[in-house]
């Protein structure tokens, strides 16, 4: 019986909604592409793909998307709305930070220093090197044999 009531009270996620003018840009990591949509007056919420940050992102990576927030104190002030796709979740955190760092650069233009000296506005163009032909992998060339 209590279960049941326990049931009831629970309530379904619905999705996140925002409101008002925002700020465009787009982070990008190896082959996960992040939009990024900064609303300048919010309460720090956070969606990625209509999901709560830390409902998308174990908290390790959580941490890594909202590294452009802390270090310029921007937590509190502006709500953001991510949409990613493509790549792994690292690479999507990745492509979520750096887009944030631009949003956040075309919003107050005297956070670029801070942003740049971690590097967070550079893409991070890295990506898995192609398989040659007659090799296993990119590099790894079969075993040779004297005989």
């Amino acid at each position: 019986m209590a279960d049941k009531e326990a049931i009831k009270k629970i309530k379904v996620d619905e999705p996140i909604t925002f409101k008002g003018r925002y700020l465009r840009a787009v982070g990008k990591r190896k082959t996960g592409v992040a939009q990024i949509r900064l609303y300048k007056k919010g309460n720090g919420l956070i969606a990625v793909n209509n999901e709560r940050l830390n409902k998308y992102f174990i908290p390790p990576l959580a941490i890594i998307v909202k590294q452009p927030l802390k270090l310029t104190g921007q937590m509190r002030d502006v709500d953001i709305s991510i949409l990613v796709k493509g790549g792994g979740k690292k690479a999507q955190a990745e492509a979520c930070r750096h887009g944030i760092s631009r949003a956040l650069v075309t919003y107050n233009s005297e956070l670029k220093p801070s942003l740049k000296a971690k590097g967070w506005l550079t893409r991070d163009a890295r990506r898995k090197e192609r398989k040659k032909p007659g090799l296993k992998k990119a590099r790894r060339a079969p075993q040779w044999s004297k005989r």
